[in-house]
C-alpha cells in the first residue's frame, strides 16, 4: 500500500511539509553518481596497466564515459517532459544498473571494447538522473527553500566521489605493477594470466554497484511521489526558444566555458595517479590513488568555502579568482614535477570545487523558465568536454609527457578566467546603465 502523496499547489509545489521519503530517495542519487564518475579515475590506472595502453588509450575511459551525458542530455530532457520526473529517473538507474553489469563479461573476456561500452550505457542513465534529479529536488517542498534543498543535495556529491575513489583503491587496485621489460620477459601464457586477473578485480565492485543501483530504482519505482506540473511547452514553441539561445552570445559563452571546465576537471583527475607514478618513481598505484582521494576531499571543502566567500563578493569574481588559482597551480605541476607538482594538483582540487554550478549558474541567470530549461540543457551537453579534452591531455602525455601535458587544463582555466572577467564586465556595465 503506498502513502499518500502531500498535498500540492498547481505549479507542482506544496502546500504541506517537504515529502521526506521521495526527498531522501532522490537526495541519494547525487551519492551514486559520484561514486560512479570518480571510479573512472581508478579505471584509467587499472586498464592502462591490465592492456598496456598508451595514456590516450586509458584516457577513452572518460571519452566513452562522458560521450554518453553529451548524447543523451537532450533525449533524457525531452523523455522527463512527457512520462514526468520519477520515470527518467527509474529509466536512468536501470541504465546505470545494467551497465555495472556489464562489467562482468566484459572482465570475463578481458575486452577493453567491451569496458568502454559498459562505461556509455552507465553515462547514458546518469544523464537521465542529472538532467531529472536537480530540477526535481527543487519541486519537492516549499519554493523558499528550494535552494537549501539543493545545496544539500549536491553535498553528497563529493561524499560519493570520495566512496568511489576508496573502492577502487581497496578492491581493484592490486599494487602489483611490472614494467614492460618485466611484462616482455614473462611467458605468454603468465602475460595473459596476469592481464586476466587484473580484469578480473573490476567484477566484485561493479556487481555490488549494479545490484544495489538496480534495487534502488525498485524503492523508487514503489514509492509513491507526489505529482509536480511538468509545464510542458510545445515543439514549435521550444525551437523557437533554442534557436533565440543558439544565438545568445552570454549563454554560449556559458557553455564553452562549461566545456572547459569539464575537461579540466577529468583530465586532472583521470592523470593524477599516472602523473603521481611518472613524476615519482616507485609508488604503487594505491599509494597514488591516496592522492585523488585527498584531491576530493579538498574539492568538498572548497564547495563550502567558495558558498561561503560568495555571500560576500560577487560569484564572477570569486570564479575569476579560482581559475587564475588554478592556472598558476596547473604551470607549478607541469614544470616542477615531483612532489611539489602532486600538491600543486591537489590543491587545485579546491579552487574547481565552485567552477560547475558558479558557470552553470550565471549561463542561466535572468533568464525565463523556458529559457532556463533549454539553457540547461546546452550546459548539460558541454560535459563533453570531459572526453574530448582528456583524450587530447592523453595525447599530448604521450609526446611530451605527462608533466607538460598539465598545460592542456592550465589553458582550460585561462578560457574560464576569461569568460568570468567578462562576466564581471557585463555586471559592471548593467549596473552603471
Amino acid at each position: 500500500m503506498h502513502p499518500q502523496a502531500p498535498p500540492t499547489t498547481a505549479g507542482g509545489r506544496f502546500r504541506g511539509s517537504t515529502p521526506l521519503l521521495p526527498l531522501a530517495l532522490i537526495v541519494s542519487l547525487f551519492f551514486l553518481w559520484g561514486v560512479a564518475n570518480n571510479l573512472n579515475d581508478v579505471l584509467v590506472a587499472q586498464f592502462k596497466k591490465t592492456f598496456t595502453l598508451s595514456d590516450f588509450q586509458a584516457a577513452l575511459v572518460q571519452s566513452a564515459f562522458y560521450l554518453g551525458y553529451f548524447v543523451v542530455a537532450l533525449p533524457a530532457g525531452a523523455f522527463m517532459r512527457r512520462h514526468g520526473y520519477k520515470s527518467a529517473v527509474v529509466l536512468g538507474l536501470c541504465l546505470y544498473g545494467v551497465g555495472a553489469l556489464l562489467f562482468w563479461p566484459a572482465a570475463a573476456h578481458a575486452a577493453y571494447p567491451m569496458f568502454l561500452a559498459a562505461l556509455f550505457v552507465i553515462a547514458c542513465g546518469l544523464a537521465f538522473l542529472e538532467t531529472s534529479a536537480n530540477p526535481y529536488v527543487t519541486l519537492l517542498g516549499p519554493a523558499e527553500s528550494a535552494a537549501a534543498r539543493l545545496n544539500l543535495a549536491q553535498a553528497f556529491n563529493p561524499l560519493g566521489s570520495i566512496v568511489g575513489v576508496l573502492v577502487g583503491q581497496r578492491f581493484i587496485l592490486s599494487g602489483v605493477e611490472h614494467t614492460p621489460a618485466e611484462l616482455a620477459g614473462m611467458s605468454a601464457g603468465a602475460r595473459d594470466a596476469f592481464m586476466r586477473g587484473e580484469a578480473a578485480a573490476v567484477q566484485i565492485p561493479y556487481l555490488v554497484i549494479g545490484l544495489c543501483v538496480l534495487a534502488w530504482a525498485l524503492v523508487i519505482l514503489l514509492t509513491r511521489f507526489p505529482p509536480t506540473d511538468m509545464g510542458e511547452e510545445s515543439t514549435p514553441a521550444m525551437r523557437g526558444v533554442l534557436r533565440r539561445l543558439l544565438r545568445d552570445g552570454r549563454l554560449l559563452g556559458a557553455v564553452a566555458a562549461q566545456f572547459f571546465y569539464v575537461g579540466a576537471q577529468v583530465a586532472v583527475f583521470s592523470h593524477m595517479i599516472r602523473y603521481t607514478q611518472a613524476t615519482m618513481p616507485g609508488t604503487s598505484d594505491k599509494m597514488a590513488a591516496s592522492f585523488v582521494t585527498a584531491g576530493l576531499v579538498c574539492f568538498m571543502v572548497g564547495r563550502f568555502a567558495g558558498a561561503a566567500l560568495m555571500k560576500h563578493f560577487k560569484a564572477s569574481r570569486v570564479l575569476a579568482l579560482f581559475a587564475l588559482a588554478n592556472v598558476l597551480l596547473m604551470v607549478l605541476a607541469a614544470f616542477v614535477p615531483g612532489r611539489a607538482g602532486i600538491y600543486a594538483l591537489v590543491a587545485s582540487s579546491f579552487f574547481m570545487s565552485v567552477m560547475y554550478p558558479t558557470i552553470f549558474a550565471l549561463g542561466v541567470e535572468g533568464r525565463d523558465d523556458d529559457e532556463r530549461k533549454l539553457g540547461a540543457a546546452l550546459l548539460v551537453m558541454a560535459i563533453i568536454g570531459g572526453a574530448v579534452l582528456t583524450a587530447a591531455m592523453g595525447v599530448a602525455s604521450d609526446r611530451v609527457g605527462i608533466a607538460h601535458a598539465m598545460l592542456v587544463p592550465a589553458v582550460c582555466f585561462v578560457a574560464i578566467f576569461l569568460f568570468a572577467q567578462q562576466r564581471r564586465q557585463h555586471a559592471v556595465a548593467g549596473a552603471t546603465a
